[in-house]
């Protein structure tokens, strides 16, 4: 080991793509299993969640950007980098 590099073992162990989706899953589902307060917390975090992408639906549906929003192809709505 060089004297630049941290001492701490570095893990190979990697969650990706479904594999994550499955076990984010499986935590919240032990969660809800295990823990009587938690089902209350998560039904108001899903609540307020399905509330909030709703109003967002609507006020989208009902202010839809127009041709005159979009200056060019490459930079919709003049976001430039």
């Amino acid at each position: 080991m060089s004297p630049g590099e941290p001492d701490i073992p570095r893990s190979k162990f990697s969650l990706k793509g479904k594999t994550s989706l499955i076990a984010a899953a499986a935590v919240v589902a032990i969660l809800l299993i295990g823990l009587p307060a938690y089902r209350l917390f998560f039904a108001i975090s899903v609540g307020l969640g399905l509330a909030v992408a709703g109003g967002l639906y609507l006020w989208h549906r009902s202010h839809p950007v127009e041709e005159a929003d979009v200056e060019d192809e490459k930079h919709p709505l003049g976001l430039n980098r």
